[in-house]
């Protein structure tokens, strides 16, 4: 009886049956909780919903629409493709002597100066922050920051 039934199945089963209202043969049993239709989402197959499945209401305040047969297609000559945005200037920088310039990492800088400045260079130049067109600059640019600041933090443990 528990086979392919939660055990709140198998019990309204087992109370549907010690009351002598077994289901006809060959339909499942239904589960349904009456008195919460959702008849205003979706028609059901039981009949009209305690909420009520009349859409006409909804439909009444919706604009207008032209029939799909009516549209026309856009002609060729009309579509054109969205221009792409330029490249940001700083994302074309991306040797180490670029990156490290704009970092402006000096032997004063303590862990949380360094910190500071990898986050001020993460604002301005992560992956996500950037269009999906220039990911990959953004990404090396990203690399190499932190490989440098990863590097002065590393520095002033040896000092």
């Amino acid at each position: 009886m528990l086979f392919g039934q939660s055990v709140f199945q198998s019990v309204l089963t087992r109370l549907r049956e010690e009351q002598g209202e077994e289901e006809a043969e060959g339909t499942e049993p239904s589960f349904r909780i009456k008195g919460l239709g959702l008849g205003f989402v979706a028609p059901t197959d039981e009949g009209p919903s305690a909420i009520g499945g009349d859409t006409e209401a909804y439909f009444a305040f919706l604009p207008e629409l032209p029939e799909l047969s009516e549209m026309e297609p856009p002609s060729p000559d009309e579509e054109e493709p969205p221009a792409a945005p330029p490249i940001p200037s700083h994302l074309l920088r991306l040797t180490v002597e670029e990156i490290a310039e704009e970092l402006a990492i000096t032997a004063a800088d303590t862990e949380a100066t360094l910190a500071e400045k990898r986050r001020r260079f993460a604002r301005a130049n992560h992956p996500d922050g950037v269009a999906p067109e220039f990911r990959d600059n953004a990404n090396i640019r990203m690399k190499t920051a932190n490989l440098l600041i990863d590097t002065a933090i590393k520095g002033l443990f040896w000092r």
